[in-house]
């Protein structure tokens, strides 16, 4: 059956509507009551990259990162999507030492940078892809790192039925309120695990990401603590420049990741809601102006975080000569009744 999806941005050039946005959005509080709703707020979607915080966090519970010594880089670095940026590969290098791990064990295949210049310089010198420039190699990381300390075979820890795989489902079943074994299971880009679930459930669990303390386990409370505060404090190194993620983890009040084919999450701390939303044409690039909107519409104080994300994707629209051409216009008004 289709579902009807609710239009998210429309983006106008002179007199025409050029393009329309459609999706699935909802709002959660900390009851789980649905705040706002957009198209379906149970629409079912792969959570991709945004699964990475919760796929770290057995790294976390189990204390490996004050073990290893790791700095506040390498661990944010295991949430990570990142553009194997320098700095993020120096950091890779450091953590594959502190781990003990070698390249050749990582279950994703070879790449070469997402960011575009250390693509081209790498290019140029003729330089061999790797794995560690995959932009999830600092996740996979930190899994042989835990199957190491939990005695793990590290074998095909990529596999769905390995026991890492399995405890990563029953955290995300924690936080998401989703039974286990409703939690459809498919294979990511990188090879590993991906979890598909109601958006509804995704919005859940960013806010039990956000809010720690409403987590009943101790251990994994203080996990989810120490993950978020390091996302905070290298917001660069959970995705690189110019990129949504940093934009809103700039902001102590908000924890915030995407993942492939349209779907970000994120939450709000001290208002105690958690978001999910789904463009389903795939696309990214209207992500900050969607979030951007919701914020101006519900009356966020901090208006650095809103103009951060429309520098991202501003409301006007200018061709190559700089000239204003257009605009993106929000699709929905927050505040009105469904």
């Amino acid at each position: 059956m289709t579902e009807k999806a609710g239009l998210l941005v429309e983006e106008h050039r002179g007199p025409l509507v050029e393009c329309e946005y459609v999706g699935h959005l909802v709002a959660v509080d900390l009851n789980g009551a649905i705040v706002r709703e957009i198209g379906n707020p149970r629409h079912v979607t792969y959570m991709r990259s945004a699964a990475k915080p919760f796929q770290a966090l057995p790294f976390f519970a189990r204390g490996l990162h004050r073990q290893l010594k790791l700095t506040e880089d390498e661990q944010a670095i295991l949430t990570a999507s990142h553009r194997s940026q320098p700095f993020h590969v120096e950091t890779l290098e450091s953590l594959m030492a502190k781990i003990g791990a070698e390249e050749r064990q990582l279950a994703c295949s070879t790449a070469y940078p997402l960011h575009g210049p250390s693509r081209v310089e790498l290019l140029k010198r003729e330089a061999p892809a790797r794995r560690l420039y995959h932009n999830c190699s600092g996740k996979h990381l930190g899994m042989l790192a835990v199957c190491r300390a939990a005695g793990y075979p590290e074998q095909g820890y990529e596999q769905p039925s390995h026991p890492l795989q399995q405890e990563i489902i029953g955290l995300l079943s924690v936080l998401s309120g989703i039974d286990a074994e409703d939690i459809a299971i498919g294979i990511d880009g990188c090879g590993l695990p991906v979890f598909g679930m109601p958006i509804y459930h995704m919005a859940q669990a960013f806010l039990r990401l956000a809010r720690p303390e409403t987590i009943g386990d101790g251990k994994l409370s203080a996990a989810a603590a120490d993950l978020t505060a390091a996302m905070h404090e290298r917001p660069l190194w959970v995705s690189g420049s110019d990129l949504i993620c940093p934009a809103l983890l700039e902001d102590s009040n908000i924890v915030a990741k995407g993942g492939a084919k349209g779907i970000y999450c994120f939450a709000l701390k001290e208002q105690g809601i958690g978001f999910a939303f789904k463009v389903m044409d795939g696309s990214e690039d209207k992500w900050p102006f969607v979030v951007a909107s919701i914020l101006m519409q519900i009356g966020y104080e901090d208006e650095r975080t809103i103009e951060r994300l429309l520098r991202l994707c501003p409301v006007e629209i200018v061709n190559g000569s700089g000239t204003r051409v257009g605009e993106h216009r929000i699709g929905f008004d927050w505040n009105a009744k469904s």
